[in-house]
């Protein structure tokens, strides 16, 4: 495993497992897909009495208690990579998490899980120009598969308005940011583990996000299902799952560990079918059958 460049702001490590997943592995990347697959749908229900700029703080602010009680080393975070955690909880927490409320306001829980699936495109784009090493063989027709997918998802929305046009546009801008947080959060992860820097990265976006939070409590009100729908998406769906995903991300690389954005639309189109009563279009079920075929193959072994 190794730093690119000590100096620069943005740099990458190389898997400690490249060959197929392991049992392990796949229990990770398991986990990950059911948790943050049920976000949306959590999300959904939140929005019912609280409002956007709410759920994204009580979100975070709710995944960096839980975090911090759990026990664990405290380690001394070295300078240089202090900026990298700062920037880590922007493009990582705040900025995202910020985003797919504000989407689900114009298209559903079911559709903004299945957009969820662009993200490994990004993460491979960038991952490629960080270690100089593009995905390839049944990798690289993963990507492409899901990308076919992606474009099968998004057709229906953007044909349907611009409310919904903004909708897509919102995941998809959450989706680039995940690109680089990813990539950036594989060599930290390996230097300090994956709790201790999620504990500091979910804690400082606690602290940016504040004021949000102060500006939705006055759209806001109280209602049980909501308030412990939105408690869940904290403590489970953000402090434990960012826990999870940057121990996968430490054992199968960025992009590998991104490919969880396959099957997380699925399970976010059932929830949504299922719970919500969401409509999908015919075409975006084709288009989950290509992002599934994707995940399989992007799990592959390298080369």
């Amino acid at each position: 495993m190794r730093y690119m460049n000590e100096r620069a702001l943005f740099t990458s490590v190389d898997a400690r497992n490249d060959d197929h997943f392991s049992g392990l592995d796949w229990a990770l990347f398991a986990s990950i897909s059911l948790i943050w697959g049920s976000s949306f749908l959590l999300i959904a229900i939140s929005l019912e009495s609280i409002a956007p700029e709410l759920i994204t703080w009580v979100r975070i602010a709710a995944g960096a208690a839980a975090l911090a009680l759990l026990p664990g080393p405290r380690l001394q975070v070295r300078a240089e990579d202090q900026r990298r955690i700062v920037l880590l909880s922007l493009i990582w927490v705040v900025v995202p998490f910020t985003l797919f409320p504000l989407a689900q306001q114009h298209i559903n829980s079911a559709v903004t899980g299945l957009l969820n699936g662009a993200t490994p495109i990004w993460v491979a784009i960038v991952s490629t120009v960080l270690l100089g090493r593009a995905p390839k063989g049944a990798q690289r027709l993963g990507i492409i598969l899901g990308f076919v997918g992606v474009v099968l998802i998004s057709a229906p929305s953007m044909s349907e308005g611009s409310s919904q046009a903004l909708g897509v546009g919102l995941v998809l801008a959450a989706t680039v940011c995940y690109g680089f947080a990813l990539n950036l959060a594989a060599p930290l992860q390996a230097q300090y583990g994956s709790t201790v820097l999620m504990a500091r990265v979910l804690l400082l976006a606690t602290i940016w996000t504040l004021p949000l939070g102060a500006l939705g409590l006055a759209d806001s009100r109280f209602e049980w299902g909501p308030a412990m729908a939105l408690l869940a998406l904290g403590a489970i769906g953000t402090g434990a799952a960012f826990a999870i995903m940057a121990a996968l991300v430490g054992r199968v690389g960025s992009t590998r560990a991104s490919f969880i954005t396959y099957l997380i639309p699925v399970v976010a189109l059932v929830l949504g079918v299922v719970v919500q009563g969401d409509s999908v279009a015919v075409l975006a079920l084709f288009g989950v059958a290509f992002v599934v075929g994707g995940a399989v193959l992007a799990s592959r072994k390298a080369g």
